[in-house]
């Protein structure tokens, strides 16, 4: 998936641990575990929100994209 999830790194920038932060936003911890391995197929807006406020981050900080072969075959057929 050329979507890479980047919540552990601010976890660690943080030094906070995945629990507190699952109990803080008011998910399960089953959920964020899944949400950092990248076994998601999407995220709600108000999720990410939340995420964002309590590791003081920017959407940005916790996701990447990184394009690979397929992608730009796609992007010139879009283009």
């Amino acid at each position: 998936m050329p979507v890479i999830v980047r919540l552990d790194v601010m976890l660690a920038l943080r030094k906070m641990r995945a629990k507190d932060l699952a109990s803080e936003i008011g998910i399960t911890e089953a959920n964020l575990s899944l949400l950092r391995t990248g076994k998601v197929k999407g995220v709600r807006f108000d999720t990410l929100a939340k995420l964002c406020v309590a590791l003081s981050c920017k959407p940005g900080d916790l996701l990447d994209f990184e394009e690979g072969p397929e992608d730009a075959a796609t992007a010139d057929v879009d283009s």
